[in-house]
């Protein structure tokens, strides 16, 4: 019995015996879990269980949920859990015997105990109200900014594209507040022709006008919330106002959605400078790459978090969407996303032609998406393990409880799993994950996801089930935390740690065995064992988690420099925080494809059967349009005669050398050359021409992450030779050196260091005054000739549309160079477990 891996992903199939030879295996326990992830296309929808008269079975002393793997006692009469061993009574109606194996003989007629996940219909007693319809608020800026940037009327028509779709329909409610340097609050009841428009001015005696009026049933109020939609454009196009109070503008749109919660959508364009929540403009360019930037990574208030616990015991969750075209503080806003369980986006320097589709199709599928409301979720695991840090969006009520006022088919969270006990007693550890929610319909229901693992005493299985990509993930979440807490350089360091103790641990094998006190000749067949304890090649599973980590060491999460503007690092922190393990892995090793150079098949539907894989890198989306190969992230592999497409999940590029094909460009760009032209106005066209189709195919596939509303892609052209997006470009050319401290490892370098157990540093820091990554200039190799392989990287790709391989030159000297920081150094302290301060407020029924 398996979670389908797009639900839940364990960093390793194994769990080690004993705590100490978890610390000597070096791999880092836990998992990624997407409760909530749509299905695959030819996947079966989650079950779903009517609890009979027994109601829903589980553990009296733990509260575990029956599930497929109790062990069943006294021919079905007592079974036990596989928690905390507790041993329960069966319950008459819930009885069955047992067959010769000892599973109970319906078990393939009850999908809890055959099954990974199962969705339990939940009776009253998990209600401590009833289900409240879904509701959704719009809290609008409506400033100069918002106004003449092309935002306001991007957010009006999102709205009302998505209104035929919202769940719960007939039930959904909705409003809408406005503001600048008041707030308007809009009575939009039913009967009336147009909206009426309540303005409140004074922010220190804020009051709410007509308080029944302000959130109405979209079903009955349908054609006054159009006719809202439809003018409110137009309704600011005189504003003159640049001021925005948008924590009294919060604090009015509580008061009037506090009984029910649901989401909250927030639009901002400036800096808050009037009433609660003002904020001061913090951004100081020497701090930059100092580490003292990590204050322009924190809050710079409490008002945000403070203001955000509110919110979520109110059950409401707020989507958080800013187009600032300075600074405005994101590191403050994003504790209201942060701990109300929502999403933050930012869009800079909004402009409607080019960032409108997509803004708009991002908002679209906020608002339609299978969403949970009220939802809280435990993870427990077996006695003798135990979850100690959390990551992801949501507040933590009392030790273990993740308050989700929202939860969605995007919604992502990560945990650590360690040993809380030196020798485990079983042979299998399992981790239950319960969501108790309700449903867009009203109903309430409880997700349940059970995972087993089996328990090994051998160093190597633990090491042979590792799941890089997974590993990736959980070290990249539990670096965000790190990093906001501690430093970057924290981050940075722990990060090279991990991956070059695991890397070294791979190589070394299983430790001897010893048998009462006395060493014990190797197990045979064990997967660890090697003849003379010769060190191993690195194992298959581990190849490429040096690459994935280098990625992000040179994210802009996590790269050093003075180049990265503090509100889009902690963007990508928020992102990196919330991604799943696909995501994730794209995130921060991007696929980059020659466009020149794709065959004849690239772009159109795979005609192959779908592999046995999780990841079938060769083929994007549903419809499983085929990729061209993927090249190496690095510098070597552009020429001037070529067109490059590079695709991270969030952004895509492409790079269009000067000497490329004009009937090529012609097909991409209707022009055969884009030297002279305004870059702001070029736009890759989707048709017209089969390359351009096929292209265009293919930018779209890498959206489509199989969720039924697709996303909109924004392509920025990067011409060869203009510095200032070329930089930006390059920046995701992660197997080259970069001029930042700990990060001047080229792939060559990095594996060798990882190789090396951490034991040698980096390679010489580059000649000064020698730009970042090459930046601000043209690529310096084969810039005129074909494409040939990378220096030192192994050749073309190993994996059709995958990451390439780890360079060939395994085992070579280490490079040249003293080491430029202390790698092997002691840990930085680590993560606590993530709690968002407050007491725990009288909570739903024990989950």
């Amino acid at each position: 019995v398996q979670v389908p891996s797009r639900i839940l992903r364990m960093t390793s199939t194994h769990v080690p015996a004993t705590a100490s030879m978890g610390l000597g295996a070096k791999v880092p326990l836990g998992a990624v879990i997407r409760p909530l992830a749509p299905c695959g296309p030819d996947e079966d929808d989650v079950p779903v269980v009517q609890p009979g008269q027994a109601g829903i079975v589980r553990c009296k002393r733990c509260r575990t949920y029956i599930n497929a793997f109790v062990n069943w006692l006294e021919n079905g009469r007592r079974w036990r859990c596989n928690i905390c061993t507790q041993i329960n009574d069966t319950s008459a109606p819930y009885f069955c015997h047992l067959d010769a194996d000892g599973n109970r003989r319906d078990r393939d007629h009850r999908p809890e105990l055959s099954e990974g996940v199962v969705e339990f219909v939940a009776p009253s007693e998990y209600m401590v109200r009833p289900p409240q319809p879904p509701s959704y608020f719009f809290v609008i800026d409506v400033s100069a900014g918002a106004v003449q940037s092309g935002v306001l009327a991007s957010v009006a028509s999102a709205i009302r594209n998505s209104l035929d779709d919202l769940p719960g329909s007939p039930r959904t409610q909705v409003g809408f507040l406005t503001y600048d340097d008041g707030v308007h609050y809009y009575s939009m009841k039913s009967g009336l022709k147009a909206p009426q428009m309540l303005v409140v001015a004074d922010l220190i005696e804020l009051f709410v006008p007509a308080p029944d009026d302000l959130l109405v049933n979209l079903q009955d109020s349908r054609e006054v919330v159009d006719v809202f939609l439809e003018n409110l454009p137009t309704m600011f196009a005189g504003n003159r106002s640049v001021g925005s109070c948008l924590g009294s503008a919060l604090k009015a749109a509580f008061t009037v959605t506090k009984h029910i919660g649901g989401k909250m959508c927030v639009f901002q364009s400036t800096l808050p400078t009037l009433g609660d929540g003002a904020l001061v403009p913090r951004e100081n360019p020497s701090l930059m790459g100092t580490p003292d930037e990590i204050k322009l990574l924190r809050p710079g208030t409490n008002w945000y978090k403070e203001t955000a616990v509110e919110f979520s015991r109110a059950q409401i969750s707020v989507d958080m969407f800013l187009f600032p075209r300075s600074y405005i503080d994101v590191a403050s806003l994003g504790e209201l996303p942060k701990v109300t369980a929502g999403t933050l986006r930012t869009y800079p320097g909004f402009h409607p032609g080019t960032d409108g589709p997509r803004f708009e199709s991002e908002l679209e599928r906020a608002l339609v998406q299978y969403t949970a409301f009220e939802a809280v979720m435990r993870i427990r695991c077996t006695k003798g393990m135990r979850i100690t840090n959390f990551y992801g969006n949501f507040f933590v009520r009392g030790n273990d409880l993740l308050a989700l006022p929202n939860c969605n088919a995007d919604s992502s969270f990560g945990f650590d799993l360690v040993h809380d006990e030196q020798n485990l007693t079983g042979q299998v550890v399992t981790v239950q994950a319960a969501l108790l929610y309700t449903s867009s319909e009203g109903e309430r229901r409880i997700r349940v996801i059970t995972q087993a693992l089996p328990v090994t005493s051998l160093a190597s299985e633990v090491i042979g089930g590792a799941d890089a990509d997974a590993i990736a993930a959980l070290l990249a979440k539990g670096a965000v935390d790190v990093g906001t807490k501690t430093s970057l350089d924290n981050a940075r360091n722990k990060l090279q740690r991990s991956c070059a103790e695991l890397i070294r641990a791979s190589k070394e094998g299983d430790k001897p065995r010893t048998v009462s006190g006395y060493a014990a000749p190797p197990m045979q067949g064990a997967p660890g064992s090697s003849p003379g304890g010769e060190e191993r090649p690195v194992p298959e599973n581990l190849r490429l988690l040096p690459l994935y980590t280098l990625g992000l060491l040179k994210n802009v999460a996590f790269r050093g420099g003075t180049d990265v503007h503090p509100d889009e690092r902690v963007h990508a922190m928020h992102r990196l925080t919330g991604m799943d393990v696909s995501a994730s892995k794209h995130f921060v090793y991007p696929r980059m494809f020659a466009v020149h150079d794709m065959p004849p098949s690239a772009g159109l539907p795979s005609s192959g059967a779908p592999s046995d894989g999780d990841d079938d890198e060769g083929v994007a989306g549903p419809d499983r349009i085929e990729l061209p190969g993927a090249v190496s992230l690095t510098v070597d592999r552009l020429t001037s005669g070529g067109v490059f497409l590079l695709d991270n999940g969030l952004d895509t590029f492409l790079w269009v050398g000067r000497s490329s094909d004009p009937s090529l460009l012609t097909s991409l760009f209707g022009m055969s050359s884009l030297e002279g032209a305004d870059m702001g106005q070029i736009r890759l066209l989707t048709g017209g021409s089969d390359v351009a189709s096929r292209l265009n195919s293919i930018v779209s596939a890498l959206r489509d992450d199989g969720c039924p509303e697709r996303l909109v892609p924004r392509v920025v052209v990067v011409r060869e030779g203009d510095a200032g997006l070329e930089s930006r470009f390059f920046w995701h050319l992660v197997e080259d050196p970069a001029s930042f401290h700990g990060g001047t490892f080229s792939y060559a370098d990095f594996v060798q260091f990882c190789e090396s157990g951490g034991a040698q540093g980096p390679p010489g820091a580059p000649p000064p005054g020698h730009p970042g990554q090459q930046m601000g200039g043209p690529p310096q190799h084969n810039m005129g000739g074909p494409p040939g392989p990378p220096q030192n990287m192994g050749g073309p790709p190993q994996h059709m549309g995958g990451p390439p391989g780890p360079p060939q030159q395994m085992g070579g000297p280490p490079p040249p160079g003293p080491p430029q920081h202390n790698m092997g150094g002691p840990p930085p302290p680590g993560p606590p477990q993530q709690m968002m301060g407050g007491p725990p407020p009288p909570g739903p029924p024990q989950q």
